[in-house]
């Protein structure tokens, strides 16, 4: 679809971002990631941003992974959209009868009306034909609403546990006694804490909660009444022409305010041979998975188990490459690849059946992943973890965490970890952003 590409300098950056955010309240499909400042060798554009309009039927979508790939084939042009961790059933012989609080679709993308990549004192603002005559007027209003205040008040709301503490050491000697007896080696065993009845403002819960965090992959979602508020840490999968790349995340470790204390507890993590071999395990399966579409030998381990430092957490991240053939359609690959290893476990499929029974509600866009195809087929997608799930119909708020099960795990340990990854979420639901 022919697009209209124009450029305007900003002049504040941040300012700006938070200018696009406030104005995209007036759609109904809305796309945003940002990067937040993370620049490494494999990063792409500091944000983005992809609005529709839900009214305007011009505009393409899709819920099926054929008619994705139809898309991306024909039309050569912008995709943004989300696959929930629920798809696996498509892709495997697996089924999920947990109950769904949140009611996401399966798997949506759109064709955007309006994209704007944020760069360096720049906005690129690529529009369809049927709206290029708006490309002003958005950039005006977006300059003027930089001079607006932001902020919203945040009414604290009451979280409750979907799994309780004795419940949850149940299961998780439960999933031990499997692993002992060789069921599987490692699970990512999830519980979701929620709030019926409640109200929230997404556009300022989700800046609340990226102020705290401020991660590489955070990603504001919506889907008329539907929500994801993102702070996440980790990347599923990238393809830039001929290559590849995973970033798993398993190994996690608190900050501390104290210098030389943090810089402790990042060595430790480093060198903790229980994380080390959570983050092992899984880099393998990663191996494997890229492996189905990669040329013959050019799966590598570019990164193993290195400690990355974000303003919460300390995370250890393991970075695979491949290079594949510039013919293999996108979405193969990804159906080759999902769900992402660092959230289900290995063996891959064993782990998933174990999840299914244990835990006690759907996880749906939680653990799955939101991203984009460009016009060329390239893609780029996050991991769905350190977020907040919101159906304003329903009034339902929802975040999960979870934590790798391995032989060493100790449940008490488990269960802190889990605590630890929800405190964001926890503390912007509750009012506490400060």
């Amino acid at each position: 679809m022919p697009r209209t590409l124009r450029s305007f300098p900003i002049a504040d950056n941040q300012k700006f971002k938070d200018a696009v955010l406030e104005w995209t309240r007036g759609y109904e499909k809305v796309v945003w990631l940002d990067s937040n400042g993370h620049v490494d060798k494999f990063s792409s554009v500091n944000a983005i941003v992809a609005i529709s309009r839900q009214t305007n039927g011009s505009v393409f979508e899709v819920n099926n992974i054929d008619k994705t790939q139809e898309f991306i084939d024909k039309e050569r042009d912008w995709l943004f959209g989300f696959i929930t961790y629920d798809f696996k059933n498509k892709l495997e012989s697996l089924k999920s009868n947990n109950p769904d609080h949140l009611d996401f679709p399966e798997l949506y993308f759109f064709c955007p009306e309006k994209i704007i990549f944020l760069k360096e004192a720049v906005a690129e603002f690529h529009y369809l034909e049927s709206c290029k005559n708006e490309m002003e007027d958005d950039f005006l209003s977006l300059v003027q609403e930089t001079k607006a205040k932001l902020d919203f008040p945040s009414e604290g709301i009451r979280i409750q546990m979907r799994i309780h503490k004795d419940s949850y050491f149940e299961k998780v000697n439960s999933m031990l006694a499997h692993i002992h007896r060789g069921d599987i080696y490692e699970a990512n065993f999830c519980q979701e804490f929620y709030s019926s009845e409640s109200v929230i403002d997404p556009w300022s819960t989700y800046r609340n909660l990226n102020k705290i965090s401020q991660p590489p992959f955070a990603t504001f979602l919506r889907l008329q009444d539907k929500y994801l508020l993102c702070a996440s840490p980790e990347r599923y999968l990238k393809r830039k022409k001929g290559r590849i790349v995973s970033q798993p995340i398993k190994g996690t470790a608190k900050r501390d305010t104290n210098r030389e204390k943090d810089e402790i507890l990042k060595m430790e993590l480093a060198k903790n041979p229980k994380e080390r071999a959570e983050n092992i395990m899984i880099t393998d399966l990663v191996r494997n998975d890229l492996s189905k579409s990669a040329l013959k030998g050019s799966v590598t381990v570019d990164e193993l188990c290195k400690v990355y430092t974000y303003k919460q957490v300390h995370q250890m991240v393991s970075t695979v490459t491949a290079e594949i053939s510039e013919t293999t359609p996108s979405m193969e690959i990804i159906k080759q690849t999902f769900p992402m290893g660092s959230m289900t476990g290995a063996p891959k499929v064993s782990a998933m059946k174990l999840i299914e029974d244990l835990e006690e509600s759907k996880r749906g866009l939680y653990s799955g992943t939101v991203g984009y195809f460009d016009p060329n087929g390239d893609f780029d997608f996050n991991v769905v973890i350190r977020s907040i799930l919101y159906n304003a119909t329903k009034k339902y708020v929802s975040y999960s965490v979870g934590s790798a099960i391995t032989a060493q795990s100790v449940p008490e340990k488990e269960y802190e970890e889990c605590l630890l990854k929800a405190k964001a979420m926890r503390s912007v639901l509750e009012g506490a952003t400060s």
